[in-house]
Parts: C-alpha cells; structure tokens; sequence
C-alpha cells in the first residue's frame, strides 16, 4: 500500500547495523523516513539549539580499563556501538582494527571527530547520527569514505569534506546549517540530505552534475531556483519551506520523485520538462484548481490532500488517461468533506484504473 509521508516536521535513505532503526521522538530516522518508534539521546539539542545546564552532572564517560570492543575480532570490518555512552573515540583504540570497513557511533555523547590513521585506508561507512558534534574536522586520513552520515548534530557550516572524492551519501540532517557551501569536487556524490536545518538559498550545487537524490525538507527556502546542473536528479525533496510556485526545473527531465507539500503554492505548474515524473506530492498546499497534468503520462502516484481541490471534472480531465496511474490521494479537500459517503466513488468513477484512494485499496466490482 502507498502511504504519503507524513510531514515529519510537524507533528524535499540509514538503519543501524543490527537492524533496528533509530529515530528521533516523532518517528523520524532523519531521512525523511518514519518508523514505528523513537529516541533521541541528545534531545536538548532539538528542542533548544543553544542548549547549555552548567549544574548538570558530568557525562558518563568510558573508563580507561573498559573496553567497548573486546568482543570485536581484529580483522572485523564491521563495528556498532550505538547508544553505548562513547565519548570519546580514541578511547575506542581503533587503530587493532584495520580493516573497518563499516563504523556506526549512533546515539552517543561524541563532541570531536578523532581516527587514527590507519583506518583510512578500509573505512567506507561512517555514521556518526545523534551526537554533540558542532565542527566537521578530522576526516582528513579517510579518504575510501562513500557514506558519511552526521545527522542530528550541532554543525553550523559545511567544510573540510571536499577532499573525499569518493563519498556517494552524505546525510547532515537536523543541524544548525545556513548555507549550501564547500561541496566542489564530490563527482561521485548520489545522495545529499540537508532536511531540517536553517538553509534560505538553493546554492553551490553546480559541480554535483552526478547527484540522484536532493532532499531539502524543513528548510527556510523560498525560491526554487539554482539546480539546473542536477541533470540526473531523480527525486527532490523540498517539504516544508516558504515556496510560492514550482520553478526552475526545466532542465531536470530525469526527474521521477517530487515531493514539495506543506509549501504555499496557490496553483500546479513548472512541470513542462519533468515528463518521467512517477509521483507527484503537493499535499497541504492552497491549491484550488487540479490543471497542467495532461502531460504526465508516466505518473503512478499523486498526492494532493489537504488543499482546495473542488472539482471532479478536473480530476477526470487530468487524471483519467493516465493508464500508469495506480494511488490518488484527496483527502480534506472539499472534494471529500463536503461529501464524504459519495467521494470515494466518485473519484473511481473518474478514475477506474485506480488501485488506491487515499490510503485504502479499491475494491474490485
């Protein structure tokens, strides 16, 4: 069953080793993903950015003599110490494992990033999520990372990583981010997660020509503008911002996922050029008048509840050719509050190839 995300920002892809996904106290896995439960360690730094207590009790530390890796054999190339009181990673002594492919931190109390050397040459997957980190420094020596996630930190800029040439996934969700900056010669980069911060501009993505997937949630964005070089882009997240009309993707005809609900757009268009679009979220939007979908032919799912959406001649009109088309979502428009016992037949009536209604499956007559 398709199910719209649920704005995670109001209650546009990195699960734990041991398979249980951590998230933060709405559901959320910083990726835009929700699951089924919640916690947050450093929940201060969420709720207050400038959160400080001076009469707190010290941090629980890790004591010289424990040691949080004896069980780990030295030629492991994986290790997961999450929520596991670490605070400081030399105390880790890393350097008897050199051959750490895999690292996760997750769910720490880690102010300062800290490798021995000799990691560098394995290490691919660092996960630092949840931690106290305010400055990105000291991945100098790890030069083979593809996947570096500092989500749910306190970082302010973006720096020091553009000498990692092979990072294919950065995910710095939910920090103290203003700008879009220093990411220059990351070709190989696919994956660039950014939700949750403080950006207000769309900049310095020209050399990312490689990237597949932008996610720009919970930002404070209000013009979509500057990503005509994202020529691969394959899905775009820009939930929850201050956009007032869909601009500036022209160029982006790779595009297949659009997510840009709980926006302040008033009408649908600017999609000309993105005919490969698959699903199409505007959700939470004030838009009164469903038009300039005729083209989409390879549309599977579209999301638009909560708007102003009246008519069902306008769904039958845009809609009812598109033999792709298999989940529509219309709830709280007037559509279905002003007639809820005929609204679900009504849009099967103008949508017979429709599998899904808002989130329960069509019964076959």
């Amino acid at each position: 069953m398709s199910v719209p995300p649920e704005n995670p920002f109001t209650s546009d892809t990195s699960p734990s080793t041991n398979g249980s996904i951590l998230t933060d106290k709405s559901g959320w896995d910083g990726k835009l993903r929700v699951g089924k439960r919640a916690e947050v360690v450093n929940a201060e730094i969420l709720s207050d950015p400038d959160y400080s207590d001076e009469d707190a009790p010290p941090v629980e530390q890790i004591q010289a003599d424990e040691d949080l890796l004896e069980d780990y054999e030295e030629d492991t190339d994986e290790i997961d110490l999450v929520h596991s009181r670490v605070s400081s990673i030399p105390a880790l002594r890393l350097t008897r494992f050199p051959n750490i492919e895999k690292l996760c931190l997750r769910q720490n109390q880690i102010s300062h990033i800290e490798f021995p050397s000799n990691i560098g040459q394995s290490l691919q997957d660092l996960d630092l999520y949840d931690n106290l980190i305010s400055h990105i420094r000291g991945l100098d020596h790890l030069l083979h990372l593809s996947s570096l996630d500092l989500s749910f930190n306190k970082i302010k800029h973006i720096k020091n990583i553009n000498h990692l040439k092979e990072l294919k996934d950065i995910y710095f969700v939910q920090n103290r981010i203003q700008k879009i900056e220093n990411l220059e010669g990351l070709e190989r980069l696919r994956n660039l997660e950014l939700a949750a911060n403080r950006i207000r501009e769309i900049e310095n993505l020209d050399s990312l020509t490689g990237l597949e997937e932008l996610w720009l949630g919970k930002n404070k964005i209000t013009e979509l503008k500057n990503v005509s070089s994202l020529v691969n882009l394959k899905i775009l997240s820009i939930q929850s911002n201050r956009l007032p009309a869909i601009t500036g993707l022209g160029a982006l005809v790779n595009l297949e996922e659009l997510y840009i609900s709980h926006n302040v757009l008033t009408h649908i268009s600017g999609l000309d050029h993105n005919r490969r679009l698959r699903v199409l979220d505007i959700s939470s939007n004030p838009i009164s008048q469903l038009a300039n979908l005729n083209h989409l032919d390879q549309l599977e799912e579209l999301w638009a509840s909560s708007n102003q959406l009246s008519s069902f001649n306008e769904i039958e009109k845009e809609l009812a050719d598109k033999k792709e088309l298999n989940t529509v979502y219309f709830e709280a428009n007037p559509l279905q509050t002003k007639n809820p016992a005929l609204y679900r037949n009504k849009v099967r009536l103008a949508l017979p190839q429709i599998k899904q209604i808002d989130a329960t499956f069509v019964r076959a007559v």
